[in-house]
């Protein structure tokens, strides 16, 4: 194509989970659900782990930020998504779409670091005891949360520059419901082999690196709880990681899965589906895995009620 026909994108359409108009009005409620429960769900767990005097420990302090992360992952995306259900011209101009991506990278690359850091945490806890308190002080928290956020912050700039500094021409629909890498890497006009391969290092460091820190982590806390001669020991030494483990494994089996299937069975439908679970989906089953699975969760709630029924009656 001649330079002078080249006509540059300034916004973008994205095509949404559907698109057919039947399945709009349907699935605008059906996320909404979604959306409010995460919602609902995220900010009682950053109460109650904020302002109950029992849940102030290293394990519910990394917590409370997986609950403010998965809060701000979904809030990044559900709004505008919701939007473009009920709208006919479902756009989104270029610096919203960069500012979207950046902070969806942010969340994401957080999330992945928080559940490898909550990983040590029950492992110190359960295999080294007598050192908990040292080995996860306050301020070595402090300091791991501090880093978790900036090295996500540092990824979601690096990356959506890499994204943004490339050419858009003529196309400017984006096969998803969120501007994600790749849709946006299909469009581009220019030469895509440096941000794909940025991309594809970061990811996969950030990918292995974390589940090996999950996975040697959980090992040895298997080892350690298989050693117990008591099985009331077992039982509680396995109940303080069992939520954990199973938010591990939602959310490393739904990126393996996306990430590692043949690239002849990759299509960008399969690609939005996956999106669905780890952008909406994870967010809101999160705070019901720690509660349901978690005594210390639900006995702050119900500590929680009892003194807002009690102020209500006082009142």
């Amino acid at each position: 194509m001649a330079p002078g026909n080249l006509t540059l994108v300034t916004e973008f359409i994205l095509m949404g989970v559907s698109d057919r108009p039947e399945l709009q009005i349907p699935l605008f409620f059906v996320f909404l659900v979604i959306y409010g429960l995460t919602m609902a769900g995220n900010l009682g767990i950053i109460t109650l782990t904020s302002v109950d005097s029992q849940l102030q420990t290293p394990m519910y302090f990394f917590l409370r930020h997986l609950a403010i992360i998965n809060l701000g992952d979904s809030t990044v995306i559900a709004p505008k998504m919701l939007i473009n259900f009920l709208v006919q011209k479902k756009t989104t101009s270029y610096y919203e779409c960069a500012t979207q991506l950046g902070g969806f990278l942010f969340f994401i690359v957080a999330e992945v670091l928080t559940l490898a850091v909550m990983a040590y945490d029950r492992y110190v806890a359960i295999c080294n005891p007598l050192l908990y308190m040292v080995v996860v002080s306050p301020q070595i928290c402090l300091l791991l949360v501090s880093l978790t956020y900036l090295y996500g912050f540092s990824t979601g700039i690096v990356v959506s520059y890499c994204i943004f500094s490339l050419s858009y021409c003529s196309s400017n629909v984006i096969n998803h419901f969120f501007c994600d890498i790749v849709p946006l890497l299909t469009l581009s006009c220019s030469d895509t082999y440096l941000p794909e391969t940025i991309v594809f290092i970061s990811a996969a460091t950030n990918l292995v690196l974390s589940l090996i820190i999950v996975v040697v982590s959980y090992f040895n806390i298997v080892l350690s709880i298989l050693r117990m001669r008591s099985s009331e020991g077992r039982k509680k030494a396995f109940s303080t990681c069992a939520s954990h483990m199973m938010a591990v494994t939602v959310f490393y089996g739904t990126l393996l899965f996306m990430y590692l299937q043949p690239q002849t069975n990759y299509s960008l439908d399969t690609d939005k589906i996956a999106s669905v679970f780890y952008t909406l989906v994870i967010p809101m089953l999160n705070p019901m895995i720690y509660s349901l699975r978690n005594k210390d969760v639900k006995a702050a709630l119900q500590r929680y009620l009892t003194i807002s029924c009690y102020s209500l009656k006082s009142v």
